[in-house]
């Protein structure tokens, strides 16, 4: 039995997911509509690169060839106290997908344009995993409104926080001589 003090879990324990990365890009070109979850087939040095959080989501996707989900295009930095074994960055990764999710995405995928997105990469009970989002293409038109409403909102929490630090949110109390 392995002793871990007080504070100090185990990498495998978990006690939640501990994100490696997210792609906060795709959330801005990609109008999501639902995401899943999937599994990774990952080499030993893969896993150790994941754990120093070694990973690029720049142009990656997610695709379904032959009844299997790949993830294509998504860098994960060579470890670096690996040897000559060490893993390819680019390689294509397998996705563990059940047959059922396979099914549903390739048909929601072919069906209008849609795609297979990475959103985020964490480690969930030790184990890697990658939160996929199912996403249609923004236009420039609905980047710069969503852009637009983001700036409105954040001005308006100022706003909101700026009253209320300096006193002027409250109501003006009335004097007893007034009645």
């Amino acid at each position: 039995m392995l002793y871990y003090p007080q504070g100090m879990p185990s990498q495998a324990d978990g006690g939640g997911d501990r994100t490696i990365s997210t792609n906060r890009r795709a959330r801005h070109e990609y109008e999501i509509l639902e995401t899943v979850e999937a599994g990774l087939v990952l080499r030993g040095t893969e896993v150790k690169s994941l754990r120093v959080a070694g990973v690029t989501f720049k142009d990656s996707y997610a695709t379904i060839k032959n009844g299997e989900g790949w993830l294509l295009g998504c860098h994960i930095n060579p470890y670096s106290h690996g040897t000559d074994a060490n893993h390819d960055p680019e390689r294509d990764r397998k996705l563990l997908l059940h047959r059922r999710e396979i099914t549903r995405l390739t048909a929601r995928v072919a069906e209008r344009g849609l795609t297979l997105v990475p959103l985020r990469l964490y480690f969930k009970s030790g184990r890697a995993k990658i939160e996929l989002g199912l996403g249609r293409g923004k236009k420039l038109h609905d980047k710069r409104s969503a852009l637009r409403e983001r700036d409105v909102k954040r001005e308006m929490d100022q706003d909101a926080s700026h009253a209320m630090k300096s006193g002027g949110g409250r109501r003006p109390r009335r004097e007893r001589d007034e009645w």
